[in-house]
């Protein structure tokens, strides 16, 4: 009876194993282009805003989409951003991006749940990425 449980148990384990070796070097690339473009992007976020609103939001949610990072240094980016006159809309939008579009990630996403589901989902986070700034800073009656 022990040997049966040994032999069920083992094959999880390998394909944990088998999956791991899949997923790491793709993971690993991934990183280390995130780690190499972020500095690059992040000196340049507040050069992109003009003062539309509209225009401003866009730019605001497709460089939070494009950049990578924990969310605390979302608000770190975009504490720095309203210090610099970028509208708070611009920023709800662009901490809303950074937090749940994964440009960055795509490839491995698609990888293993699929190319459409990584697509929609993404382009929903997006779209919602906008119109959730839009009504919460709308809400708060902060439109500057």
């Amino acid at each position: 009876m022990k040997s049966q449980w040994y032999a069920s148990a083992g094959t999880p384990l390998l394909k944990t194993i088998n999956l791991f070796k899949t997923v790491l070097p793709i993971l690993f690339g991934m990183l280390l282009l995130i780690n190499l473009l972020n500095p690059l992007l992040a000196t340049h976020y507040a050069d992109w805003f003009n003062g539309h609103y509209l225009h401003d939001t866009l730019i605001g949610a497709l460089a939070g989409s494009i950049s990578f990072g924990i969310p605390i240094t979302s608000y770190i980016v975009g504490g720095e951003l309203v210090g610099k006159g970028v509208s708070l809309l611009a920023v709800t939008a662009f901490i809303m991006a950074w937090t749940t579009v994964g440009v960055a990630m795509l490839p491995l996403e698609a990888a293993f749940l699929g190319k459409k589901f990584a697509l929609i989902r993404n382009l929903l986070n997006f779209l919602f990425a906008i119109i959730l700034a839009a009504l919460t800073v709308f809400t708060l009656g902060l439109c500057q």
